[in-house]
C-alpha cells in the first residue's frame, strides 16, 4: 500500500516504520496520542475506490492523518463492501498494534456503518462489530466513527 500525508507528501518508509517514528517524535515533545483507523469507499461506475486513514489525535493539540487509496473494478454488494472496508482497517490495525501497545497509545477501529436500522449499511453492523472486537480492538460505528465517516470520506476520490 502507498501512503501519503494529508498535504499530499508521500510517505517513503514502510507504514510501520513511519508510524513508529511519528509516535516517538510526538512522545519526545510530551504529546499523548490516540490513533483511530478507518476506511471508506465510493463506487463510481465500474470502479470502487477505498481510502484507509490512520488518524493521530494529539491530546489538546489537534491531529493529523496518513492516507492510502486503492481502486478496484471488482463489483461488491453493499454488505460485502462494508465488510471489505472493515477488513482493510483491521489489516492496518493488526500490522501496527504492537507499536501501540509498546508505546501505550490508545487505538480504535472505526466502521462507516450506521447504528440506525433504517440505513442499509446497518445490515453489516453485527458482523463488523464481531470482527473488530474479535480481533481485540476497540470499535466505533456511526456517528462516533469519524475516522471512516469523516476523515476517510474526505479523501476517497
Amino acid at each position: 500500500m502507498l501512503w501519503r500525508k494529508f498535504n499530499g507528501e508521500k510517505i517513503n518508509l514502510p507504514i510501520k516504520e513511519a508510524v513508529a517514528e511519528t509516535i516517538k517524535r510526538e512522545s519526545a515533545k510530551g504529546i499523548r496520542l490516540k490513533v483511530c483507523i478507518g476506511t471508506d469507499s465510493q463506487v463510481k461506475g465500474s470502479e470502487t475506490e477505498f481510502a484507509t486513514v490512520i488518524v493521530f489525535l494529539r491530546e489538546h493539540a489537534g491531529g493529523f492523518m496518513f492516507i492510502s487509496n486503492f481502486k478496484t473494478k471488482q463489483p461488491f454488494h453493499l454488505k460485502e463492501r462494508m465488510l471489505t472496508e472493515v477488513a482493510k482497517s483491521i489489516e492496518i490495525a493488526y500490522e501496527l498494534c504492537d507499536l501501540f501497545i509498546e508505546h501505550h497509545v490508545e487505538m480504535e477501529v472505526h466502521a462507516d456503518i450506521n447504528t440506525n436500522p433504517a440505513f442499509k449499511s446497518n445490515d453489516s453492523l453485527k458482523e463488523a462489530m464481531g470482527y473488530i472486537l474479535g480481533m481485540g480492538f476497540a470499535f466505533k460505528a456511526k456517528p462516533e466513527a469519524f475516522a471512516s465517516s469523516s476523515c476517510a470520506d474526505k479523501v476517497v476520490n
